[in-house]
């Protein structure tokens, strides 16, 4: 089956098999390895991306289902000129990562949750955050990245 989509800002016309998770279609057909496998039952948030602007895992998407749409992964984030996205760079300054395999989900959860929900506290942003698991920092440091990331996202 034949999808068409854009995917960072491109267009991409590809066939796929119509049982391909769409994380594997991204990270086998299209070589995005920044959205990771954590659990495949969409619990962890490391596959999370952006379809249509709005943060969902991807693991529990097939790639047909995203026909059409538009998709933005961590590597799409950043600017053209390979500047960090605000929240990257907030992740970044208040070390909100240790061995960064849920960093990517992480990030693109936070980027939505600025966009679409309430992150006015600390308690916003770990409910906003609750489906993305970290099992290195104790969430401190990501929640502060996230306040840091909103406030620079707001000043832009």
């Amino acid at each position: 089956m034949k999808i068409q989509l854009t995917v960072n800002g491109r267009a991409v016309s590809r066939d796929v098999s119509p049982d391909k998770l769409l994380v594997q279609w991204l990270r086998e057909d299209l070589a995005l390895t920044g959205t990771h496998v954590g659990c495949d039952t969409s619990q962890c948030g490391a596959c999370t991306i952006h379809l249509n602007g709005r943060a969902v895992k991807a693991c529990s998407l097939l790639a047909v289902q995203a026909d059409g749409g538009s998709i933005t992964t961590i590597e799409g984030l950043a600017a053209a000129d390979g500047g960090l996205h605000p929240m990257q760079a907030a992740f970044k300054e208040c070390h909100g990562l240790q061995c960064g395999f849920c960093t990517p989900g992480m990030v693109m959860s936070a980027v939505d949750l600025v966009q679409h929900h309430d992150c006015s506290s600390e308690a916003a942003i770990r409910e906003g955050l609750e489906g993305n698991l970290c099992r290195c920092t104790g969430y401190q440091n990501i929640v502060r990245a996230v306040q840091t990331g909103a406030q620079a996202m707001k000043g832009a």
